[in-house]
């Protein structure tokens, strides 16, 4: 059996109204006004209201996965938020380096979890990796002096991906749907691929891919879901 939450049942209440209230607004303010002001706070708001989100629906003492988990939305909210103060490269400079620290924090989160992953059959990785493969090849030429951090990027959030299969469904669909929502930037950035409503379908891939992480997250830590194995090491 689970534990209860420590937050009360109106708070749990209230994050999660709150979450769902920010996405609402700013899907449509993808859809129909993507520069607007509102658009923009909303977007600033979504991984903060997900990170309180995940704070009430876990209880003390808040392990290693739930406090790596924060530390994620934590840097993705910066990814999110700091790029707004700065120009050209510099402001995608900010974007990458913030997704980058996020997704360092899930792959160290996950990796205790590897016994339950996809590492164990490593025939199940070739699909991610051709992806990352392909992503890189087709941005390659556009990404000039920022070919080596797409690289790199493109290695850590392959670790996040094959990583999260540890943590079960949820975790798993999280971690392709993420690779998805980032392969939509990066193909709009360096490979002038764009599709219709492209902002919405990053954004919308990006909701979704951190939330079902975010959902793992909290069912593991709150004993819904058991994994297979038990964590090499609870990192506590």
């Amino acid at each position: 059996m689970s534990k209860p939450a420590e937050a009360s049942v109106p708070a749990i209440i209230a994050a999660t109204a709150a979450f769902y209230v920010v996405v609402l607004i700013h899907l449509i303010g993808q859809l129909f006004s993507p520069a607007s002001a509102i658009t923009e706070v909303s977007q600033v708001l979504l991984m903060a209201t997900l990170g309180v989100k995940l704070w009430v629906n876990t209880h003390s003492p808040r392990g290693w996965l739930v406090q790596l988990g924060l530390a994620a939305l934590f840097f993705s909210w910066v990814g999110d938020t700091l790029p707004r103060f700065l120009d050209g490269d510099g402001g995608f400079l900010a974007m990458i380096g913030g997704f980058l620290i996020a997704q360092a924090c899930y792959v160290v989160a996950f990796w205790p979890y590897r016994k339950n992953s996809i590492l164990t059959k490593p025939l199940l990785i070739i699909p991610y990796a051709l992806a990352a493969i392909a992503l890189v090849a087709l941005c390659g030429e556009g990404a000039g002096s920022l070919l080596v951090p797409v690289i790199v990027y493109a290695i850590v959030i392959l670790a996040m991906a094959v990583l999260a299969t540890g943590l079960g469904p949820y975790a798993t669909a999280g971690g392709i749907i993420f690779l998805v929502s980032d392969a939509l930037i990066a193909l709009r950035a360096f490979a002038d691929f764009t599709l219709p409503a492209h902002g919405f379908f990053v954004m919308l891939t990006y909701i979704v891919g951190q939330g079902l992480l975010v959902y793992a997250i909290q069912n593991i830590s709150n004993g819904q879901q058991a994994p297979r194995h038990q964590p090499a090491s609870t990192l506590r």
